[in-house]
C-alpha cells in the first residue's frame, strides 16, 4: 500500500463500494491500462497479529488466501466477524469526517445493489464511472507524509 501511494496510484480513484454501516471500498485504477497491469499483481497476506476490523481500520479487499490487490476498504464500523476471514487491517484512518461523508447512494453492486460493477471499472475506468455514477467519492491523491 506504501509502495502504491507513493507512485501515485491512488489519484484519481473512486470509492466504488460504499455501503452505510459496513465499509467503502476503492482501489481500481480509472485508467483502465493501469487497473489491467496492476489486476494480477499479488500482494502477499499477512497475519492479523492483534488488529480487528473496528471503526476507521483499512483492509485489503479479497477473493480467498493469496488475492489481495490494490483494492481496500475503510470498516465505517465494527466489522471484527471478517477479522477469522483474513481481512486484515494495515491501517488505521486517524480522521472518519471525510469518510463518514463518502456518498454512499449507489450501495452494493447489481444484482444485490444499484451499485458500478467492477468489471467495468476494470475496462473502461472513470469514463464509465463518471458517466453512469457521476455522484460517487474519489481520492485526489495520496501522498505519504
Amino acid at each position: 500500500f506504501y509502495n502504491l501511494v507513493r507512485a501515485g496510484f491512488f489519484t484519481d480513484v473512486a470509492f466504488f463500494r460504499v455501503i452505510q454501516g459496513f465499509m467503502a471500498q476503492g482501489g481500481i485504477h480509472g485508467d483502465p491500462a493501469t487497473a489491467r497491469a496492476w489486476q494480477s499483481a499479488r500482494i502477499p497476506d499477512d497475519s492479523a497479529a492483534g488488529q480487528h476490523n473496528t471503526r476507521g481500520m483499512v483492509s485489503f479487499a479479497m477473493a480467498g488466501p493469496n488475492s489481495r490487490t490494490t483494492q481496500f476498504f475503510i470498516n465505517l464500523v465494527d466489522n471484527s466477524r471478517l477479522d477469522p476471514m483474513g481481512f486484515t487491517p494495515f491501517g488505521r484512518v486517524r480522521d472518519m469526517t471525510a469518510v463518514d461523508a463518502l456518498y454512499a447512494g449507489y450501495g452494493e453492486s447489481a444484482p444485490a445493489g444499484h451499485g458500478p460493477l467492477q468489471g467495468r471499472i476494470q475496462s473502461e475506468g472513470n469514463a464509465y464511472l463518471r458517466a453512469e455514477f457521476p455522484s460517487l467519492s474519489y481520492i485526489v491523491s495520496a501522498r505519504v507524509l
